[in-house]
């Protein structure tokens, strides 16, 4: 995608004697000089000539003679209002910022992004081409009724030859001439624009006269087919002058057939008539990349226009109603032929408008396109767009729509498309309006346009009535111009990166969890509603892929931040190096696929590091209380990157955006021997820091040994059977009766259980292992703790095991405080034959099942199966600090050989039994 550059940067901000000039690529597809139009050229003249298009001249009498003067009037001020507010969200957006080529579809990606903003740039693209080939066939079928070898009525010249190939050829010689002036340039279209202004207005001048001029007189209208192929009798239409009793006649409904489709007509289907003629409001913005000054021309043009347009349109109602009786409005839609003072200046009138509007649609198609294919979200199937000439004009997209175009003439007649044009006009209004609404949402300080006449009031009532009107019109088109919206924004998320452009979206996601943060109260926090936010510190990610997965597992949608301490003193440095650093990291999220911020620290040590992350990580009430580490050992690190398949990657690969690859931007792992960042003593420094500030610990031992399919997000219901272990007592201080049930041995419960609920671990089955001493009696305790998980509601088998000679099994005299063992009061041998057989225990218990039990989180009964994971009680560390060297090898020996174990600490309580 085209890298998109601040506006600012377009401005030579020093000139020659201190004024600003606009730099020589600024704005539309050929810079500067090709910015010539003024407002009343570039704005006014195409909008008014759209607006109007054949509607004012063929379909007033249609609307008054149905719908009467006064829901005329409702109804041209509803369509007026919905066409307002977008105008309104047009403008406020317009004089935002610097405008450029694409007008809408340059509005709508700036806001929304690409994906949305490509999907309704192409489908408002599609719009213009084929309004612009109904236009051109609407204009042939005007000619031929008048100069038609088949024309019907008295002053039908029947000089031209009729049929769909003779169709197709008028329709492309009249696409040739639009063609050839819209590749020539805007200048000479904003020149033919012009000229048929002004024909225009001569023709709408000679029928206002003509109202007032013409004296009463009877119409003979064109006798009407029968139902049995006769034709009925003769009627005659009544031009009655100014006369109160016709404008009263007229000023009630009176829906009746239409005589060119046959079909009853309803309020809905003249209003969807009346609307056609009216969404031209963007062909001014269109030209965003040819007008001088876009950002004033565009709102003080199309509010010009517009107005202008309401006028005329109230005017020619007022002035049929009071003139033309029911009959000769209903019967004859072209009538201001009949009463003109010189009926070829209004077929003039009507060949102009349809020219005209022809081609405001090609050449706003081929800006819609240049635009599109500057940005380069589809590829090389629009490349040839961007073919630009020397002045700027792109004839290469014109060129491209001028094709698009003949291949919709090849389909003749196009009433169905009518609707499907106009849904996707108003898809295209409706996201304008939603721009405007979400960036007033967003509240964002640089949304400050000059216009002010709008609020998120009127952006909010403009979408609703795009979205209404697009279902009042054509409710199969409008679902499907949606659906059509949604698979094109699929199409371009998946093919599309990140943008340089801005998403409205992250301001409103900002303003909203901002809000909701605050309302976050941690003072109302309660154990039924804890979760686990965890605070993994990872040194180097390539050794750390499957704990960073599992940590993701565990989270249960609480906070989930990855912490990385970078060594160094910001005052010996230059600049911050941990600023570059995130979009590494975040990298690393997107492609590991977990949920998790990023949070970085510079710090001169491990430990303070980790101290300033345990402290300042999170915000308001969602803040870590758990810190993850992985084990301390001598095992030599893995690199995952290598096996993952989500990071394998050829050698010489890059990034979308030309950034190098990920493999590149961390590390290889340490090699065996190799000096650590963290020393022994620091790293269990660490663990009691975390234990001060309350903060639970787990350390997460040979979690490289997990299967993938036990990482992954989804289920893992065809694998081996397999158990996950907890014994919630510490192994280092073994001791029967109620010690089970203290806050660190629930805590391990509870993130078992938690890792249960994940669909890869449904199949996991939960065992629990109690440690008896000789002198306990089998079954109480077991008894005591199948009560209590009955009330936690957690499913799990227990086991009770007996500690066998010289493992501890005695009871001491007198009470004994936690970290006896690691405190030093027993002796360094005997704690770590303690050790090594509580290791022993453990190893014997794991690979074994037992029938009977009450199955496990995914239920089931004992069946045997490997232990997948080791839940361990951690002990505290000891009050000594030079007892952490000893400390740490004590539970080196406990989890030696285990597999994947999590030693766990926890001080927080985290469950409840009540309601």
């Amino acid at each position: 995608m085209a890298s998109e550059n601040s506006p600012l940067l377009a401005y030579r901000l020093l000139g020659e004697e201190g004024v600003a000039f606009p730099a020589s690529g600024a704005g539309g597809p050929g810079g500067a000089s090709a910015r010539k139009l003024s407002t009343f050229l570039g704005v006014v003249v195409p909008t008014v000539l759209s607006m109007f298009s054949i509607v004012v001249f063929l379909r007033i009498g249609f609307v008054v003679g149905h719908a009467g003067l006064l829901q005329a009037l409702a109804m041209l001020l509803v369509a007026y209002f919905i066409l307002a507010l977008t105008v309104l969200s047009v403008c406020a957006i317009a004089t935002n910022g610097a405008v450029r080529g694409g007008g809408a579809y340059f509005m709508i990606s700036r806001t929304l992004g690409p994906e949305v903003g490509g999907s309704i740039g192409l489908m408002f693209y599609l719009a213009n081409v084929c309004g612009c080939a109904v236009s051109l066939l609407g204009l042939v079928e005007a000619i031929l009724d008048v100069f038609g070898a088949d024309a019907t009525g008295s002053s039908g010249l029947r000089v031209l030859p009729q049929g769909y190939g003779w169709s197709l050829l008028y329709g492309s010689l009249l696409l040739g001439l639009v063609g050839g002036v819209c590749t020539l340039g805007a200048g000479l279209y904003a020149r033919a624009s012009f000229l048929t202004f002004l024909l225009v207005s001569g023709s709408l001048a000679s029928v206002l006269v003509s109202f007032v001029a013409v004296g009463p007189r009877d119409i003979p209208l064109t006798p009407r087919p029968g139902p049995n192929g006769t034709s009925l009798p003769p009627q005659v239409g009544h031009f009655t002058g100014f006369n109160s009793s016709t404008l009263k006649a007229n000023l009630g409904a009176g829906y009746a057939k239409d005589y060119t489709t046959g079909a009853v007509m309803t309020f809905a289907s003249v209003f969807a008539v009346l609307f056609n003629g009216c969404t031209g409001i963007m062909a001014g913005a269109n030209m965003s990349g040819e007008l001088k000054d876009p950002s004033r021309a565009i709102p003080l043009g199309t509010i010009t226009a517009v107005a202008y347009t309401f006028f005329i349109y109230i005017l020619l109602f007022f002035l049929s109603s009071y003139t033309c009786d029911r009959t000769l409005l209903q019967e004859d839609y072209g009538f201001f032929r009949a009463i003109s003072l010189w009926p070829p200046l209004v077929l003039i009138g009507i060949y102009a408008t349809s020219l005209s509007a022809s081609m405001s649609s090609l050449i706003g198609a081929s800006r819609i396109l240049h635009a599109l294919a500057q940005d380069d979200l589809f590829g090389v199937i629009l490349s040839p767009a961007k073919v630009v000439s020397r002045g700027g004009n792109p004839w290469g997209a014109v060129l491209y729509s001028w094709g698009l175009v003949q291949l919709v003439l090849l389909a003749g007649k196009l009433n169905t498309l009518a609707a499907v044009v106009t849904v996707f006009y108003l898809v295209a209004y409706a996201a304008v309006d939603l721009s405007c609404l979400s960036l007033e949402w967003a509240s964002a300080p640089n949304f400050r346009p000059t216009f002010s006449l709008f609020s998120w009031h009127t952006c909010l009532l403009g979408v609703a009535s795009c979205l209404l009107m697009m279902f009042l019109i054509s409710p199969g088109a409008a679902g499907g111009s949606l659906l059509l919206m949604g698979l094109l924004s699929a199409l371009l998320t998946a093919r599309v990166g990140p943008s340089s452009w801005g998403y409205v979206s992250q301001a409103l996601l900002f303003h909203q969890v901002r809000k909701y943060l605050l309302r976050l109260d941690v003072r109302k926090d309660h154990v039924k509603f804890w979760r686990p936010q965890l605070l993994l510190l990872v040194g180097n990610p390539r050794g750390a892929l499957p704990l960073l997965r599992l940590a993701n597992q565990l989270k249960k949608g609480g906070l989930y931040v990855l912490g990385h301490v970078t060594l160094g003193d910001l005052d010996s440095l230059p600049s911050d190096p941990v600023q570059p650093l995130y979009g590494a990291w975040l990298s690393l999220v997107d492609r590991a696929q977990v949920k998790a911020f990023v949070d970085l620290t510079l710090s001169p040590s491990v430990r303070q590091g980790a101290q300033h992350l345990l402290r300042i990580s999170g915000l308001g009430g969602m803040k870590p209380n758990t810190l993850v580490l992985g084990f301390y050992d001598d095992a030599a690190p893995q690199d995952h990157f290598l096996t993952d398949p989500a990071f394998s990657e050829p050698a010489d690969a890059t990034q979308e955006g030309g950034s190098p690859a990920l493999s590149t931007l961390f590390p290889p792992p340490r090699a065996p021997g190799s000096p650590r960042a963290l020393s022994p003593q620091d790293y269990v420094a660490t663990v009691a820091d975390a234990l001060k500030m309350n903060k639970n610990v787990v350390l997460a031992r040979a979690c490289g040994a997990l299967p993938p399919e036990r990482l992954s997000r989804g289920s893992g219901g065809a694998s081996q059977p397999h158990h996950v272990d907890v014994w919630p007592l510490n192994l280092l201080r073994p001791r029967g009766g109620p010690g089970y049930v203290d806050v660190c041995g629930l805590f391990l419960l509870q993130m078992a259980t938690i890792l249960g609920m994940v669909p890869a671990w449904h199949t996991a089955r939960l065992r629990i292992f109690l440690c008896l001493g000789p002198r306990e009696a089998p079954g109480a305790a077991e008894g005591r703790l199948r009560a209590l998980l009955s009330q936690l509601r957690i499913r799990a088998e227990v086991q009770e095991v007996v500690w066998g000679e010289g493992a501890g099994s005695e009871e001491p005299e007198e009470e004994e405080e936690e970290g006896d063992f690691v405190n030093g009061r027993r002796g360094d041998a005997e704690a770590e034959a303690l050790a090594c057989s509580a290791n022993a225990l453990v190893r014997a218990q794991q690979g074994r099942g037992r029938g009977g039990g009450s199955g496990g989180p995914g239920g089931g009964g004992g069946e045997e199966g490997p232990t997948a994971l080791t839940f361990l009680y951690l002990p505290r560390p000891p009050a000594d600090p030079s007892r952490y060297p000893r400390y740490l090898a004590l539970l080196e020996i406990l989890s030696r050989d285990l597999g994947p174990t999590l030693l766990i600490h926890g001080i927080t309580p985290v469950t409840c039994t009540d309601l």
